[in-house]
């Protein structure tokens, strides 16, 4: 079965960088999930300096919506995904559901992520790397859409986990590996 590999952190913390190199260790054809939408100077910038740490080797595939229906065909195309981010990714979802029920919202979310999740784990082999920001640190947002974001993520971020094989979390530059340190708490016999 393929590794699910979960990097969170905050803005700037090292995530993404840490992902890159990961998936650079891994031998084999390798694929970038690109999932920001370039709408302006500045994001165009931010999308410049992460393709330029990118080996050229490396294949892209820009998925600004619409991973459910493409994910086993990118699968196909390359041995070890890096997914940068799911983050942005979801924010594209909300925004294009403007409006809608937020209980809506987050089911089908969270039926797109489960089979987005369920097609790569489920592929022979290879790595499926995700970075996910850690939005749940700060205070509770003032606006509805914001607090509903952060919810959202943080459901998201909550199943991806419980996925993976392997969740990193990256403060500061530095980043340790946290699922195998989680706390399991005692059976309660009755």
């Amino acid at each position: 079965m393929a590794r699910i590999v979960l990097v969170t952190g905050g803005a700037r913390s090292g995530k993404s960088q840490f992902a890159e190199q990961y998936l650079e260790a891994c031998p084999g054809r390798h694929g970038y999930i690109a999932t920001a939408q370039v709408l302006d100077d500045e994001m165009a910038d931010r999308v410049a300096r992460h393709r330029s740490r990118r080996p050229a080797s490396w294949q892209t595939f820009e998925v600004p919506s619409g991973l459910r229906d493409r994910i086993a065909s990118i699968l196909q195309q390359a041995d070890h995904i890096l997914l940068d981010c799911l983050t942005l990714y979801f924010s594209n979802f909300l925004l294009q559901r403007d409006g809608d029920d937020f209980s809506h919202i987050l089911k089908e979310a969270e039926e797109e992520w489960d089979k987005v999740l369920r097609t790569a784990g489920q592929r022979p082999g290879g790595t499926f790397v995700i970075v996910t920001n850690e939005l749940g640190s700060g205070i509770v947002p003032m606006a509805k859409v914001s607090r509903q974001y952060r919810d959202l993520i943080g459901f998201l971020n909550q199943r991806t986990a419980a996925a993976a094989d392997e969740v990193y979390l990256s403060v500061c530059g530095i980043t340790i590996e946290i699922k195998s340190r989680q706390v399991t708490l005692p059976v309660r016999e009755e």
